[in-house]
């Protein structure tokens, strides 16, 4: 709050030798620091402060998880309000009287919220899937590929049915009867356009000159228009705003938009394990983080979420910015099919400007500026070759764009559930167990996994090297002792085969843990030497003691009674 205050108060003392693009300009600037100051001190609150900790063991939330993410959620909200509130005073300076604060903070959150329905409508249908009856229905559900199916499947129906809700929640009504009406009714005619209904959109209060358009199927797609869009605009402005929302349409951007947003949601859903893992070989950081008296467990998450918000901004900023850009663009040279030329368009863009008191040249991440949207359409008009060679780029870089997601994917897929998983595992295993052991080389544990990890792998020579590494530190360590005698005693290369050096290590572990795997090693052990009553013996308590694998066990049991017949005979 501190902070957003001197922020905008100090931006708000400059107005007076600032014009309104100037002021806007910078009012912009401060909004998107301020929101990424929200997100840091959120992130903050939630892991250094151990925000997360607050809801633990209350049984409704654990059930239904969704919740619990809704009220951090409203936490973060209350940040941007904040931000909001302060930036008011400073809008109001800009264009004064036109909106209140309280509308200001509340067009702002109904632009922003209807973002959430999709996530919210999904998880809280996740939260239910254990509570199914049908189990082979539960436990599909719950597998990765049920998991994939039941986003892709919901997200359909949720992209069709959203713009009712959108339309309700904006309270949205429809454009009364009027010459207006009538023209925007006969361009839709005209372009072959259908739609639900045309509906008044009072964003921020209806004072901005624009509309929109929203549905993927025509029975429920409706067009948006703000009053000051209807009583400032000329009928021939009005009809060539409307081609480029029926451009949106007919060239699918709605399609697409749902298609980024899928392939978002797929990349993060492969690649978040395989990153978290990731994570730990970061050592530098952590060790940064340890040198300011923060520890690995409690750093870790803040640094997941961190790249998490860092993937989301340069996804949703850089990737599907340029494709939205690009995608106005196309809209606006969608005039050219209907219409001689684009003036009426440019006429509009100069009256946006004015009407906004904004610069025309201002930058935004989502369209190009009104200048260079302007300076295209007339190049457009000298050269119609232009308009070809504009759809033809957006085909180029969309077929780009789906190869490089289904690769992601496809990559994703294999370490995170498929044929490299184990091998990418091991390999971060391999290299976490390597540094551990640069830092405490004498710790026996790190060599019994090193060990475990090569043993795994079938390179056997460095399993036993690292198996003897660890009886050098700790003499009595068990699963080293009976890891290293069942190797001596069962490698396939036999040049490594150690009869007696099997049996003593087989022995101490007997004399420190007689459990029945390590009974069943000292059996093995036996019968490698040729004392078969010995590994009779072994074979038979390992069995009474099992209470599980007992069929293993009692094959061992005949094995070595078989052995030991052959020699009777």
């Amino acid at each position: 709050t501190i902070v957003c205050k001197l922020v905008f108060r100090r931006l708000q003392a400059k107005a007076h030798v600032l014009d309104d693009a100037a002021l806007d300009l910078g009012l912009q600037k401060q909004i998107k620091r301020m929101s990424l100051l929200a997100i840091f001190l959120f992130s903050s609150d939630l892991y250094l402060f151990r925000l997360t900790l607050l809801f633990s063991g209350t049984e409704f939330l654990v059930r239904f998880p969704t919740f619990e993410a809704l009220i951090f959620l409203a936490f973060f909200i209350l940040h941007l309000v904040i931000v909001w509130a302060f930036a008011w005073e400073v809008q109001d300076r800009i264009m004064p009287h036109t909106l209140s604060r309280r509308d200001y903070i509340r067009s702002n959150l109904s632009i922003s919220l209807p973002a959430i329905l999709p996530w919210f409508i999904i998880s809280i249908l996740a939260d239910l899937i254990p509570f199914l009856p049908f189990e082979a229905v539960r436990v599909f559900l719950l597998s990765p590929q049920g998991e994939i199916l039941f986003i892709l499947g919901l997200l359909t129906p949720i992209a069709i049915l959203a713009p009712v809700m959108i339309a309700r929640f904006w309270r949205c009504k429809p454009l009364s009867d009027s010459p207006e009406r009538s023209i925007i009714e006969n361009v839709c005619q005209k372009a072959g356009l259908k739609y639900k209904s045309i509906l008044q959109w009072d964003l921020f209060g209806g004072g901005m000159i624009t509309a929109g358009v929203m549905g993927l199927i025509a029975r429920f797609r409706y067009i948006l228009v703000t009053p000051a869009m209807v009583r400032v605009l000329n009928p021939k402005e009005i009809e060539a705003v409307i081609l480029h929302e029926i451009g949106h349409v007919q060239k699918r951007h709605m399609l697409f938009y749902l298609l980024f947003f899928i392939g978002f949601m797929l990349v993060i859903y492969f690649l978040t394990d395989p990153m978290i893992l990731l994570l730990y070989l970061a050592w530098p950081i952590f060790q940064a983080a340890a040198f300011i008296g923060i520890s690995k467990a409690e750093f870790a998450p803040v640094l997941f979420s961190g790249i998490l918000i860092l993937m989301f901004i340069l996804y949703f900023r850089y990737l599907f910015g340029f494709f939205m850009r690009n995608f106005e663009r196309q809209a606006d040279i969608h005039v050219f099919s209907f219409m001689d030329n684009a003036i009426p368009l440019i006429t509009t863009f100069h009256k946006i400007a004015a009407f906004s008191r904004q610069s025309p040249d201002k930058p935004s991440w989502h369209h190009f500026s009104i200048s260079e949207r302007v300076a295209f359409l007339k190049r457009c008009h000298f050269n119609p070759r232009l308009i070809d060679t504009h759809h033809k780029k957006i085909r180029y870089f969309l077929g780009i764009y789906v190869m490089v997601m289904i690769l992601a994917c496809f990559c994703g897929y294999a370490i995170s559930y498929g044929w490299a998983k184990d091998g990418f595992e091991g390999f971060v295993t391999q290299q976490l167990i390597k540094h551990e052991l640069k830092i405490n080389p004498e710790n026996s544990d790190l060599y019994v996994l090193v060990g475990d990890y090569y043993y795994g792998l079938k390179k056997h020579k460095k399993a036993i090297e690292a198996y003897e590494n660890v009886l050098r530190i700790d003499p009595e360590n068990v699963h080293a002792l009976n890891n290293l005698s069942w190797l001596l005693s069962t490698c396939p290369d036999t040049e490594l085969i150690d009869p007696s050096r099997a049996l003593d290590l087989a022995q101490r572990a007997v004399k420190i843990e007689p459990l029945p795997h390590i009974l069943d090693t000292h059996a093995q052990a036996c019968f490698l030497n040729r004392d078969f009553q010995c590994a009779m013996d072994m074979a038979m308590a390992a069995l009474e003691k099992a209470t599980d694998k007992q069929s293993y066990y009692r094959d061992q049991l005949d094995r070595f009674k078989r052995a030991y017949d052959a020699t009777l005979n």
